[in-house]
């Protein structure tokens, strides 16, 4: 098997682990970027520059010196290593370029969220995960990360059916019975965790029987699978994605969900806008207890956050340029903490922007925001290059889920979180890696 071959099976391991296992996705990602490496040596690759390269290198420096100039260097240093992430963007650009492996990696990101999905609707029916103070967060350690996932993956599949090509095909028999496996296997893992029977064991063995099957879709020879399989993987994950993300009880990501479902709408038919406050009209009138008892602000979360946000303001003011430091904010908000503050420790702001000029300074939040504006720019131009939808959905998507991440971002700290943030990373790849096969097939 080629090296290329071999690359391109990790990183759709990676695309489906990165939403149920941060340590199996790092360690693959970590043998995919060696691999990716050799065949940069060996010539059999290039490294692709992007519109990204100069927000990426200013936003690393500057951490590293913010991590330099903190009050604890080592911890900071050790905190700013997971910058190492962004070689997931061209590892991903490398691996995606060919249209027939980028639709079958997103495949396989689908078939990630489809059981990242049904793992907190199995948590939240059958093993007690249904209290706000015990919510359901599948496979991960904390139910923020895991509703932050739902909302991508939520995002990602139904921009997938709705710039989905033709009427498709039907799902094929090998479908129905790779489903059939996939529904006994959370079966299986749902008894061993009531029955706390092997329950840790179980669920390694489950990842490690995703990342084979994510890595086998990716390099099949044979005809499965099919376009068919993509659109029934995103249809079964809007549903379960959408349910969980409600049992969730998590604002943020419902408010993500929102903004990156009105993006598709706005791209694919700006009529079908009306259909998401149609959707939040709906849920008003049915007024689910799980929805409602979360509609305030008044509720000590919420004020929390209202006042960590005032002590990082302050941070600012105080540290502006070089901020407290990679992973210091934990450290510092007891000497910024308003009185008022119910909690008397965070180790984070509950916001991406305030969170990165208050850890790492200013001009550090400028090189970010010139990230984020950068990759949303490419992602709309090369969504409008067929503005009908017959061939870059990818890059609608990744618009789409870039939009959900950053309303999400306003009242929680997902850019922080290593899961997400390779989420985010890969999905935005996509639209550099329709512009490199464009390129390659001129």
């Amino acid at each position: 098997m080629s090296l290329e071959r071999v690359q391109l099976g990790l990183t759709a391991a990676v695309a489906a682990t990165c939403l149920v296992s941060i340590f199996a996705a790092q360690v693959l990602l970590t043998l995919a970027v060696m691999v990716y490496v050799a065949r940069l040596i060996t010539r059999r690759a290039r490294l692709e520059r992007l519109p990204l390269d100069g927000p990426i290198l200013a936003f690393s420096v500057w951490t590293l010196l913010s991590a330099s100039f903190s009050r604890d260097p080592v911890i900071a240093h050790e905190s700013a290593k997971k910058l190492v992430l962004f070689t997931l963007l061209y590892l991903a650009v490398d691996s995606l370029q060919k249209e027939g492996a980028r639709e079958r990696v997103l495949d396989a990101a689908l078939l990630g969220g489809l059981v990242l999905g049904a793992g907190s609707l199995l948590q939240y029916h059958l093993l007690g995960f249904d209290t706000l103070e015990r919510r359901p967060r599948s496979f991960l350690g904390h139910y923020m990360t895991a509703s932050g996932l739902m909302m991508g993956a939520l995002v990602l599949a139904t921009a997938r059916l709705a710039f989905r090509r033709g009427t498709g095909a039907r799902p094929s028999s090998h479908d129905w019975r790779a489903l059939g496996a996939l529904v006994g296997a959370l079966a299986v893992l749902a008894v061993l965790q009531r029955t706390e029977l092997f329950a840790v064991e179980g669920e390694r063995l489950f990842v490690a029987a995703l990342a084979a099957a994510a890595a086998a879709m990716a390099l099949s020879r044979r005809s499965w699978p099919t376009p068919a399989t993509g659109t029934l993987l995103a249809a079964l994950v809007v549903p379960v994605s959408a349910w969980a993300l409600v049992l969730s009880r998590t604002r943020n990501a419902w408010l993500g969900a929102l903004v990156g479902l009105a993006v598709v709408a706005l791209l694919r038919a700006p009529r079908a806008l009306v259909l998401v406050p149609a959707a939040v009209v709906a849920v008003l009138l049915l007024r689910p207890t799980t929805v409602t008892s979360r509609l305030t602000v008044t509720d000590a979360s919420s004020r929390d956050r209202y006042y960590m946000w005032q002590a990082g303001i302050d941070m600012i003011r105080d540290r502006p340029v070089f901020g407290q430091g990679p992973g210091m904010i934990l450290s510092a908000y007891p000497g910024y903490r308003w009185p008022e503050a119910p909690n008397p420790q965070t180790p984070h702001l509950h916001d991406n922007a305030l969170q990165i000029a208050a850890e790492r300074g200013l001009p550090c939040l400028v090189w970010w925001l010139w990230w984020v504006a950068a990759a949303m720019g490419d992602a709309y131009r090369e969504s409008r290059r067929d503005a009908q939808g017959d061939v870059a959905w990818a890059a609608a998507a990744a618009l789409a889920v870039l939009a959900a991440v950053m309303a999400a971002g306003l009242f929680e700290y997902n850019f922080g979180d290593s899961e997400i943030l390779m989420f985010t990373l890969f999905v935005s790849s996509l639209p550099y890696a329709l512009r490199r096969q464009r390129q390659a097939e001129a």
